[in-house]
């Protein structure tokens, strides 16, 4: 891990200098507050420490879980009826795209 002290308006270049992948930049200091602006393009995923934790976290549950169908018969229904409709007439949810999304956005 490296440590540095920078000061208000002072930078720090991550990657090659001539070509950096991104910047961070103490954008101000007020008592024991400390913003942090970074500038990296927007396919590089920059998020706080607990929204990283809990992506991941989402990941994991999504993998381990079983899609539940739920069919719904009314009287009269026959069993073509059903299984064209064991969706509810929806398409099944899914949260993959939950995530990419969330990794484009700034936090």
């Amino acid at each position: 891990m490296l440590v540095i002290t920078r000061r208000e308006g002072e930078e720090v270049v991550i990657g090659d200098p001539s070509n950096p992948i991104g910047v961070v930049r103490i954008a101000s200091i007020k008592g024991d507050r400390v913003r942090i602006a970074f500038e990296f393009p927007r396919e590089v995923p920059v998020h706080r420490r607990e929204v990283a934790e809990q992506i991941i976290l989402d990941a994991k549950n999504d993998t381990s879980k079983e899609e539940v169908v739920v069919v719904v018969t009314r009287p009269g229904d026959d069993a073509e009826t059903r299984s064209n409709e064991s969706t509810n007439g929806r398409h099944p949810r899914t949260t993959a795209g939950r995530h990419a999304d969330a990794a484009n956005r700034p936090h």
